[in-house]
């Protein structure tokens, strides 16, 4: 695996894969890589005959009051992981590297359909700089491919739309979300649980999966479900941000019969925000909203 830092040095790689024919997938990370993080380079690998990961943690998706001084940095760990997944390049830039002119004023993708709502409410300006940073990077790298967890599946959803609406050249796969053995989604925030806080944080999967459930089953009163999910979880000791029904692949308020529907739930729990999502194909009639 060979590690580049710069822009420059990227794009000669990137220049001799294509003059060879080679097709390139891409796993875009902000580092503190876990089994989740492995799952995606090994879809990637079905996807292409070159793997480009990246590590960046980017601060322009980070709220003044966020963590991202605090973000967990474990380069040597990352670049370990990746060698062992097969991983062709690691392009771990800096942050003058990719934002030479600053972050202040910089050229901003927004998805305003989108980026507003669920996590996007609680934090604002937050799906931009993911927007922004990911459009950057799938430039840089000109993928065939690029793998997203379905973890975060607003992040994702957007990502998909912002790449149909700039015409971008490159296929978005979303891959399983990783999950320990009593449900809790892997995720680089876990570390920020307390032994007590890593026995309770399984909750957020068991009521995103009895949601799930009353949905496959033929509920249709989509506002007491979303109800007891957050009665749950703030009996359980989280503080939920949200916890909501939605159409699948579009994230509009859920409505018609048989849909695709996506459960999402982010909750706070000590220093950790949890966030994961369910999908199911809800049964019954859903009303229109109110």
């Amino acid at each position: 695996m060979r590690t580049i830092e710069s822009i420059a040095e990227l794009r000669e790689r990137v220049r001799e894969w294509r003059l060879a024919r080679e097709s390139i997938a891409f796993v875009p990370t902000m580092g503190n890589l876990h089994a989740g993080h492995a799952s995606l380079i090994g879809a990637a690998h079905h996807h292409g005959r070159r793997v480009v990961a990246s590590v960046f943690v980017n601060p322009l998706q980070f709220g003044p009051n966020e963590d991202y001084a605090a973000y967990p940095r474990t380069p040597d760990e990352d670049a370990a992981l990746l060698a062992g997944q097969g991983v062709d390049v690691l392009f771990l830039p800096t942050v003058d590297e990719m934002y030479p002119k600053g972050t202040a004023g910089s050229t901003i993708i927004d998805v305003p359909e989108l980026s507003g709502i669920l996590c996007g409410a609680v934090r604002p300006g937050h799906f931009q700089g993911v927007a922004t940073v990911v459009v950057k990077l799938l430039n840089l790298v000109q993928p065939d491919t690029a793998i997203f967890g379905e973890k975060d599946y607003q992040q994702l959803t957007i990502i998909r739309r912002s790449v149909e609406d700039l015409c971008l050249p490159v296929k978005i796969v979303g891959a399983p979300t990783v999950r320990a053995d009593d449900g809790l989604a892997l995720s680089s925030r876990n570390r920020y649980l307390s032994a007590e806080e890593r026995a309770i944080a399984p909750t957020v999967y068991r009521t995103l999966d009895h949601a799930r459930r009353r949905l496959e089953g033929g509920d249709t009163d989509v506002a007491d479900i979303e109800r007891e999910g957050m009665e749950t979880l703030r009996a359980a000791g989280f503080r939920p941000d949200y916890f909501a029904v939605r159409l699948a692949g579009t994230l509009e308020l859920p409505r018609g019969q048989d849909m695709d529907c996506v459960v999402l739930a982010a909750a706070r729990l000590g220093r950790a925000r949890l966030i994961d999502n369910l999908q199911c194909r809800a049964t019954g009639v859903l009303p229109a909203p109110r």
